[in-house]
């Protein structure tokens, strides 16, 4: 990360459905997978932007003590070359089923990956749940 560029700050949700697959999202013009979320609006806490995020990309309304915080990390961005992001990451413990997601005009498309690390992931992935968040979600 350049001395000049700080961190881009993002709240994220990891949704698990029955199966324990992860729900990851794609954002439209972007080629990476990553959890639903997205920058907080001034004054919003972490928890409060990861929320209103879920509701504005997949039409959720989530419960607030369905969300508990996993960890913050600092990963390179996925759709900003040469910028890191600071993610604040929480687990919800609500189910998503299908018809629960309804894509907005900002998703493009979605996916349910198996975290585990010899699962052959069929999408690219944010560095973010890659090297951060997947291997924390398998720990025993």
């Amino acid at each position: 990360m350049s001395l000049e560029a700080s961190p881009i700050y993002v709240s994220a949700v990891v949704f698990r459905n029955t199966r324990g697959e992860v729900l990851c999202v794609r954002k439209r013009g972007t080629t990476a997978f990553m959890f639903p979320g997205g920058k907080p609006e001034e004054g919003e806490s972490a928890q409060q932007a990861a929320l209103r995020e879920v509701a504005e990309e997949l039409g959720m309304a989530v419960p607030a003590d369905s969300l508990a915080l996993i960890d913050a990390y600092l990963a390179p961005a996925a759709n900003e070359a040469g910028r890191d992001i600071h993610a604040t990451v929480f687990a919800s413990t609500h189910l998503v089923n299908e018809e629960d997601i309804q894509l907005t005009a900002e998703i493009e498309e979605y996916a349910w990956v198996d975290p585990s690390p010899d699962a052959g992931h069929s999408v690219h992935l944010a560095p973010l749940l890659e090297k951060h968040v997947f291997p924390r979600l398998t720990q025993h």
